[in-house]
């Protein structure tokens, strides 16, 4: 069958398959089905290959050349999973200071390696702000401008260690990836390498 005709639908916990317009096979249980939209949410078997994980893919039905019905859900779906709706709250809130702090170092002229190098250290240790354009990590070290590891200043202790642990892997990553860039633009100039 194509895609569903007037006043048909595909039940929660049927199982389908279809083909793509671009010959794509899939196959899995219906999770979710949007009628005006002619959207259909499957769960399918993981790419991964993880037993205990699946894939969930979107699959726009005016793009299928066809589908048909394995499987039909006889009895009512299970009940949908209760939200925890404190920790979306919260995890909605961690995201805006996230973004804030992004868009206070790109106001206030941070260059782009020092808003890599914040991200960097914010991974691995959230206490970390900024400061105009300094780097203020868990209110003993301070790192400043043009953030080499000699710029990092604080107690001397194992904050102080571990924030230049982390700068001294951030600058040989970066300037790796600065140095292969420059090796592959140059490259490419030579007619072999295109």
């Amino acid at each position: 069958m194509a895609a569903p005709g007037p006043g048909e639908y595909f039940s929660v916990g049927s199982h389908v398959s279809c083909i793509t317009c671009l010959g794509q096979r899939l196959q899995g249980e219906v999770v979710a089905f949007d009628y005006p939209s002619k959207m259909l949410t499957l769960k399918c078997a993981p790419s991964s290959g993880k037993p205990n994980l699946s894939d969930v893919v979107l699959v726009n039905l005016a793009y299928v050349s066809e589908v048909d019905v394995i499987s039909d859900r006889a009895e009512t779906p299970p009940p949908l999973a209760s939200l925890n709706f404190n920790k979306l709250v919260n995890r909605a809130w961690a995201e805006k200071e996230e973004k804030l702090l992004q868009a206070y170092a790109v106001s206030a002229g941070v260059s782009v390696e020092g808003q890599q190098l914040f991200q960097t250290i914010h991974k691995t240790i959230k206490d970390c702000k900024w400061q105009e354009k300094n780097i203020i990590v868990m209110d003993d070290v301070v790192i400043s401008p043009p953030y080499l590891v000699d710029n990092c200043k604080g107690k001397d202790g194992s904050a102080l260690s571990h924030v230049r642990k982390i700068m001294f892997a951030f600058k040989m990553y970066f300037s790796l990836k600065y140095h292969f860039k420059n090796i592959y633009s140059s490259a490419q100039k030579y007619s072999f390498c295109q």
